[in-house]
């Protein structure tokens, strides 16, 4: 078979065949999604139990969070629903008593009706108490989900930029994303729980009132069939993450299949029978696994059922040796069977849920984790603050210095930024020049405030940023990203959003892309501004790269900020776009401050200064004609571009 080799993945087969191996796909790292999963099935069933207090306690601190009224009313009902569970237990035996007494049948009857009253009476309160728990808890669940999620986009809002340079941080946001969910999992699991565990108890306390033998009788009964049936949970965890690597193979086979942006090369290539022929060898495997794990889960179930029954006849005996004893009366004995049925059916529950809430209530272990981690990359008010808002915010940019700044990325040896000085002052057009990864768009996020400098200070107007209220800061600094995020809204709210502390009507946003060349583009789409960027909805729209550029660079015009950082503005625009948005920069010229990032060195010409950074630091400065004269590494870069336009074309003969 012919192969080709890949470096990160190894040796990748061009179609499959009896001899491949099932690697054909990359090794996949543990998967965050399965942290409960994991946890569940390293555990085992005492490290299940001894943890079980901790999680069920964290579950009632985020329901009373969440709503107390509704989170008593479930507690206080689902107690009520065992006392009367309990109560109708003796009430039926009350009722075999009088039914089973010696007498005329008429007599019987008449004597049990009391309690046979109080027994439906009972009845139906817990039926209505079931009824009030359901509505409770429906109302609860949504309640707790909005309590933790909003909890964590108040943190991920919040974080220094810097956090999502941590691949921890973000792989620990994957897992509190999945759970928030779990929160609401982990209520209603841990309500259910504790209403099996109140109608086990309430069974027990009937039991024993009735003769404390009997208890043992029903221990015999059920509790072979409750361990049969916690064993086969865990069987089934062991085996579920035992075959997780093929699953997540399926998952990233479907969506090679069946996903828009693979269609054209699945199709272009002929790639159909071999993504075919890997989920055939995958589901095959996974499909012989999973028939031996219900084979195993059958075993088990089979012989705890089969312990169960011969422990129920047991009970039946003994029973019986006891009613031939004269030790307890025919209505206790029936009252008994009863009993071994309803803890049967508890025990079940119980059971069940135990696994529910350990396995989400690792999920929710992550969530808190989560917040922890990020309570340490919120931003920290400066010394002598009491808080951030006593900090002021600056009215308008007279002169933005940068002082020996160093800017140090967590997982590289070599500062991005590498202690860079230089002072900008109102009106001027600066323009940052490097080559890619001379840290340009690192020292402009410093200066827009989205990253901390590692050492060093930036002041605007003679003041730390430190110093300054943050969000005040930013709200004079317009920025368009070089990496910039389609905003799945309108058109018009993507523009507006470049100032959404005031009130933004269509005229004004119209001025604002008609500087950024979008104008004439937005109105050509089905419903103009009120057009939505984004497939995903109904009716919405694809952008082009260039299209998407135009609408970033409107987003930063729209703000009118003292200060406008452009990174890469026009990377993807069109020669008569590019052009007149360049000329749309330089009408800011004198007025407002303008840093240029580009690698099209032909629109900077005009800039009153050009800063050239390698390798992180500052190696050149001057305006066109200075930097020229000098021969250095911008005379170099734009000498070799300028080339490229006075190259004539080949011959052809």
């Amino acid at each position: 078979m012919k192969t080709t080799t890949n470096q990160t993945h190894g040796p990748v087969p061009s179609q499959p065949g009896p001899g491949t191996r099932e690697a054909v796909l990359p090794e996949l790292r543990p998967s965050w999604w399965e942290t409960g999963v994991r946890a569940r099935a390293a555990a085992g069933l005492v490290g299940v139990f001894t943890e079980l207090p901790g999680l069920v306690v964290r579950a009632l601190r985020v329901a009373w969070r969440a709503d107390r009224l509704r989170t008593v009313t479930v507690a206080a009902a689902t107690l009520a629903s065992g006392v009367l569970a309990a109560f109708g237990l003796l009430a039926t035996q009350r009722v075999l008593i009088e039914l089973f007494a010696g007498g005329p049948t008429p007599d019987r009857v008449r004597a049990a009706l009391p309690a046979l009253v109080w027994l439906a009476a009972a009845t139906a309160v817990r039926g209505g108490l079931g009824l009030v728990v359901g509505y409770a808890l429906n109302g609860l669940t949504p309640r707790v989900h909005l309590v933790v999620e909003r909890e964590l986009f108040e943190h991920t809002t919040a974080v220094e930029l810097k956090a999502f340079d941590d691949d921890s941080f973000a792989e620990g946001m994957e897992r509190a994303t999945r759970g928030t969910e779990a929160a609401i999992e982990l209520v209603q699991n841990t309500m259910n729980l504790l209403a099996g565990i109140v109608s086990v108890l309430a069974v027990t306390a009937a039991v024993v009132t009735i003769h404390p033998l009997l208890l043992l009788a029903l221990l015999v009964a059920t509790v072979p069939t409750a361990y049969a049936a916690l064993r086969a949970g865990h069987v089934k965890f062991q085996s579920y993450l035992a075959s997780s690597t093929r699953r997540r193979r399926q998952w990233v086979l479907r969506q090679l299949m069946a996903d828009r942006v693979s269609a054209a090369e699945l199709r272009s290539y002929g790639l159909r029978g071999f993504l075919l022929g890997l989920y055939d060898r995958v589901m095959g495997a996974q499909t012989a696994v999973e028939l031996k794990v219900a084979r195993r889960v059958t075993t088990t179930t089979s012989v705890g059922a089969a312990v169960g029954g011969i422990a129920l006849t047991g009970v039946y005996l003994l029973l019986g040796m006891l009613l031939l004893d004269g030790r307890i009366p025919l209505a206790a004995a029936a009252t008994c069977v009863i009993a071994v049925q309803a803890a049967q059916r508890s025990l079940a529950q119980v059971t069940f849920q135990v696994d529910r809430v350990y396995t989400s209530g690792q999920f929710f272990n992550e969530y808190v984790r989560f917040l922890a981690t990020a309570d340490g990359y919120l931003p920290l008010p400066p010394p002598g603050s009491a808080d951030r808002g006593a900090r002021p915010a600056p009215e308008g940019l007279r002169e933005l210095s940068v002082h020996e700044v160093t800017l140090r990325y967590p997982d590289r040896d070599r500062p991005a930024v590498d202690q860079v000085s230089l002072t900008i002052r109102t009106g001027e057009t600066i323009a940052l020049v490097g080559e890619n990864g001379s840290g340009k768009s690192t020292l402009a996020a410093m200066i827009a405030g989205l990253r901390e400098p590692t050492g060093g200070t930036i002041h605007w107007n003679g003041q730390p940023y430190a110093g300054w209220d943050s969000d005040g800061l930013r709200r004079n600094i317009a920025v368009a990203l070089q990496e910039h995020h389609k905003w799945p809204f309108s058109a018009a709210t993507n523009i507006a959003m470049g100032d959404v502390d005031s009130t933004t009507d269509l005229a004004r946003i119209e001025a604002a892309a008609t500087m950024a060349v979008a104008h004439d583009m937005i109105s050509d789409l089905p419903h103009g501004y009120d057009t939505l960027l984004d497939r995903t909805f109904k009716d919405g729209q694809d952008l082009s790269g260039g299209q998407w550029q135009r609408i970033t660079a409107a987003r930063a015009f729209l703000r009118d900020a003292p200060l406008l950082i452009m990174d890469e503005p026009s990377s993807a625009l069109d020669p008569r776009a590019e052009d007149a948005l360049f000329r749309a920069l330089r009408g800011r010229q004198g007025r407002k401050t303008t840093i240029l990032i580009t690698h099209r060195l032909a629109n900077i010409t005009h800039a009153d200064r050009i800063f050239i950074l390698d390798r992180g630091a500052l190696v050149e400065a001057g305006t066109h004609a200075e930097l020229m004269a000098a021969g250095g590494i911008y005379s170099q870069l734009f000498t070799l571009q300028a080339a490229g336009y006075r190259s004539a074309p080949p011959a052809h003969g």
